[in-house]
């Protein structure tokens, strides 16, 4: 089987067996869809398909490629993939709006979304971003909203786009980066992190948990273990691609090569690094794929306050907890 699917494909939803590890019936074949292009911050479902771990657990996975040019939100919605990966706060809109997604897994747990400054423009603390001009990316202004009204600051908001070169150039005096990406983008543009400010979400109280394994509520409803059999295998792979980041790091590479997209191996290793930081973040008292109640409704909170969304989707009906044993 190839490793990516160019072309999203009809897959029915599938109906599921008996447990592990005995399975007598053959494995079901699922689709799933990364939110983004080839990269370490999907290693962990290469590292499922690569290792055998799904169809250990039954499941003839495929995995589809990502990206702009193949939204998993419209494939999840017209049925044409069985299970995606996506921001928390996406979702929770897109339940709202009346697609019935559920989470079956919150592999991110601390979030990576954060606003990078220059120590030299002196700016180390929120209250020195008070009238300056601040990059965000308009499909993820929630986060920075939520930081500036807390700090009560007045900022000129300008519309970032895929690159930094707005903040390189001085147009902005502090730009959105993910920890895993951008921010080493920077780094490798010439910066030392001693010259860099990160303010990170997270350690303001605005924790907005990422990449979260979803599928259609119908996908649940008619086959549980199934969901439960996909979850679990991903959070193994994870598991192995932590526990193996040197192989894992081939693995990746062989993928982002046969996606013809530019990067490079320390970029990677940078990411997977920052993705272990993410999801098994150390001090956290969360299972590992748990949706934090908290988490949950601070997002849906905010989006609720921002005219986002008309009403907070029930957190029993969005989350389905597989991050414990039976």
């Amino acid at each position: 089987m190839k490793r990516f699917i160019f072309a999203p494909l009809a897959i029915g939803i599938l109906l599921f067996l008996a447990s592990p590890p005995a399975l007598a019936e053959a494995p079901r074949t699922v689709s799933f869809i990364p939110q983004w292009l080839p990269q370490a911050q999907f290693a962990g479902y290469y590292m499922a398909f690569e290792k055998g771990l799904y169809r250990k657990n039954g499941i003839d996975a495929m995995i589809l490629r990502g990206g702009p040019e193949y939204p998993p939100s419209e494939l999840l919605a017209r049925n044409r993939v069985n299970f995606t990966t996506m921001f928390l706060s996406t979702a929770i809109q897109l339940r709202d709006q009346g697609l019935r997604l559920v989470n079956i897994g919150q592999i991110v747990q601390r979030s990576g979304f954060i606003l990078v400054t220059r120590k030299a423009d002196a700016i180390q603390s929120p209250a020195d971003l008070n009238g300056r001009a601040v990059g965000i990316w308009p499909d993820f202004r929630l986060q920075p909203q939520a930081f500036f009204k807390k700090y009560g600051l007045t900022v000129r908001t300008v519309p970032q786009g895929a690159s930094l070169n707005l903040f390189l150039r001085g147009g902005v005096a502090a730009a959105s980066a993910m920890w895993y990406n951008e921010y080493h983008t920077l780094i490798n543009s010439g910066f030392n992190e001693d010259e860099l400010q990160a303010f990170f979400f997270y350690r303001h109280g605005l924790n907005f948990p990422e990449d979260g394994l979803y599928c259609r509520e119908e996908t649940f409803r008619r086959d549980p273990e199934l969901c439960r059999r996909f979850a679990f295998a991903s959070m193994e792979g994870w598991q192995y691609a932590f526990a193996n980041p040197e192989e894992t790091l081939d693995v990746v590479m062989r993928y982002v090569r046969e996606a013809n997209i530019g990067t490079n191996r320390v970029h990677q290793r940078w990411m997977l690094d920052r993705m272990n930081d993410l999801i098994l973040p150390m001090g956290s008292r969360t299972a590992f794929g748990h949706l934090d109640r908290a988490d949950y409704l601070r997002v849906a909170g905010e989006l609720m306050q921002n005219g986002l969304i008309k009403k907070i989707p029930d957190y029993g009906a969005f989350y389905v907890d597989f991050s414990r044993p039976r």
